[in-house]
């Protein structure tokens, strides 16, 4: 059997929102909010002429206040036949929301994105990749068939645990006895799981922020190109099927020197027989209609 290979792109359009929603709910700062018009603006530019140029078509997780913002921006990518899918309202964190919030949320980024489509968006990943132990259910509740978020695998598809029987709630004024018990057993839910990966993501090593320890700025390019690569090399080596989703932002990746990592790499999976460029919801499509395999999550202890 030869290799077949599904690679993408998932371009999370944070613009603005990104740098107005902070955990701490201190005012924006301007420069930071210039860097997401950028993002939203030059950068997003330049990565429609990319995907032009490669012939490709690519997911785009789009917070609904950027829809709002910078209309004629987005319908270039939404004219241009590429996937549009949720990435919350203004880039909330959702681990810090209560269950209503999220609910106002997932609705009217939804209604936004529904309008501005033409349709019904099919995936969710969270901002900042920070989810609650309600996301599932609540994705499955709101129709929405695929995230990308978790980290359970990080090359094949599944479906994922519905998540409230995975957390152990800990609390230093209790009893310890109370949280010394083990998890329960996973449970599957209708949301298939397109896998998160923080070392295919641009963010941490290319953008600088000095609010952000876990950011850095100054890495170079081939540094991480390499890392990139030696993922890719190690999964087609190891499997005769596998997901390559690679997560980016306009406004890292609309940078000259991360763009021209992005054509090299291209150029280099390219090289590898059974590859194929897909968006994120093809990929969840083959999976759901059992032409591209996947595994089980499994994990736990029935008590």
């Amino acid at each position: 059997m030869g290799k077949r290979v599904l690679v993408g792109y998932g371009i999370d359009v944070d613009a603005v929102s990104g740098w107005l929603n902070t955990r701490t709910g201190a005012r924006a700062n301007p420069t930071d909010v210039s860097r997401g018009i950028f993002g939203a603006t030059v950068g997003i530019d330049r990565l429609l002429k990319l995907w032009e140029k490669f012939g490709i078509k690519t997911t785009w997780f789009v917070p609904a206040h950027s829809i709002e913002s910078f209309p004629e921006q987005l319908a270039k990518v939404r004219d241009a036949g590429h996937e549009i899918g949720l990435h919350g309202y203004t880039h909330e964190f959702v681990g810090t929301l209560t269950e209503k919030q999220q609910r106002d949320i997932l609705t009217k980024s939804i209604d936004i994105l529904t309008k501005f489509t033409g349709k019904k968006p099919k995936g969710w990943t969270a901002p900042a990749w920070d989810t609650s132990k309600k996301t599932i259910k609540l994705l499955e509740e709101f129709g929405i068939e695929y995230d990308h978020s978790f980290m359970h695998h990080d090359s094949q598809m599944y479906y994922a645990p519905s998540g409230s029987e995975s957390w152990v709630e800990t609390n230093v004024e209790k009893e310890a006895s109370t949280w010394m018990t083990p998890m329960t057993a996973l449970k599957p839910s209708s949301i298939v799981e397109v896998p998160a990966n923080w070392h295919l993501d641009d963010w941490p090593p290319f953008q600088l922020s000095l609010k952000q320890a876990s950011t850095h700025g100054y890495v170079d390019t081939r540094v991480v190109e390499q890392l990139w690569k030696d993922q890719f090399d190690y999964l087609y080596r190891e499997y005769d099927s596998f997901i390559f989703p690679m997560s980016i932002h306009p406004q890292v990746s609309g940078k000259p020197q991360v763009k021209l990592m992005h054509e090299r790499l291209f150029e280099y999976i390219n090289n590898h027989e059974g590859v194929e460029w897909v968006t994120m919801e093809e990929m969840v499509h083959e999976f759901k209609a059992g032409t591209f395999g996947g595994i089980e999550v499994k994990g736990g202890a029935d008590v």
